[in-house]
């Protein structure tokens, strides 16, 4: 596990720390960036200041800009968005040159990179039910945001009884197991400098959720290895997920991209904007006649 120690690093270790195999290369310019919304409902202007940011960092090339539809929560998915988004985005002026990819078709590859890792015993079976989760995070010295292992939480006992049953495990990775594996982890912005990645603030996350057999962090680093993305352009809040997707990376032995991590759109309360803010969807803009100008007019430039 990572010590306190690295987090005083200074610039001269980090350089030399940074030649392990766990940091990837400076990539040169010319980037292949892509935009991967979920059509759970309409795309707002947080969602078009991330499209047109990953647009710009493409040199507004659609050879070199992907729209990917994470369309892997089947429950909440609708067919109406994905037309609306697809509306949306040509409207705004962006274009790609294959056809939108979409996730649901890759359920292959994301079941062979679990079962990669599992042959590796780097992830293990989950049958705890969300109250029995929620139990364990409410510890008694306070609740927590860390997964724990839950790897032993059941005796051999009530998992063959729950397995018996038909229960569908969800599948977590072994965090300790994992940072034996790689050693100090480092990714890279669009600037090409390194940043010490803390993947452990996580603990165990799902790796594979019991209702799909896959995640968001598994299924993300796989179809930007898919789709040859080199510059992953998205927000602030997802920052420190692009920790645990190097983590990720290595363990599935696949090349990294660069990050970038752009500014999130808020609210006149500094809230950021979420699907349910209908009032600011692009779709509610294009019924009141506004313009693609007048969009980025409302926009903050791009960073």
């Amino acid at each position: 596990m990572m010590t306190h120690k690295q987090d005083e690093i200074d610039k001269s270790s980090l350089q030399a720390e940074t030649k392990s195999a766990a940091q990837p290369p400076v990539l040169e310019a010319g980037r292949r960036t892509r935009f991967a919304p979920s059509p759970t409902g309409h795309l707002h202007l947080g969602h078009a200041y991330s499209a047109l940011c990953a647009w710009h960092y493409a040199g507004k090339d659609a050879s070199n800009f992907v729209l990917r539809i994470d369309d892997l929560d089947h429950t909440r998915c609708r067919p109406e968005y994905v037309d609306q988004i697809i509306s949306d985005l040509s409207w705004l002026g962006i274009s790609w040159e294959a056809e939108p990819v979409f996730q649901s078709q890759r359920l292959s590859t994301y079941a062979d990179a679990l079962e990669t890792l599992q042959k590796q015993d780097l992830i293990y079976p989950c049958y705890l039910s969300r109250a029995e989760i929620s139990d364990l995070l409410s510890a008694p010295h306070g609740p927590s945001t860390v997964m724990p292992s839950t790897r032993d939480t059941l005796d051999n006992q009530m998992r063959q009884a729950r397995e018996e049953a038909g229960h569908i495990p969800a599948w977590r990775l072994d965090m300790q197991k994992a940072l034996a594996v790689t050693g100090p982890i480092y990714w890279t912005d669009k600037f090409g400098d390194a940043h010490l990645a803390r993947p452990e603030q996580f603990g165990d996350i799902v790796i594979a959720r019991r209702d799909i057999q896959a995640s968001y962090h598994l299924s993300v680093i796989l179809d930007d290895y898919r789709d040859g993305i080199d510059l992953v352009v998205r927000g602030a809040d997802l920052k420190n997920s692009t920790d645990l997707h190097r983590l990720l990376q290595i363990l599935l032995d696949l090349p990294a991209p660069n990050y970038h991590h752009h500014h999130l759109i808020c609210d006149e309360t500094g809230k950021r904007l979420a699907k349910r803010d209908d009032a600011r969807a692009l779709s509610a803009y294009r019924k009141q006649q506004l313009s693609p100008q007048d969009i980025l007019s409302l926009l903050p430039d791009i960073s």
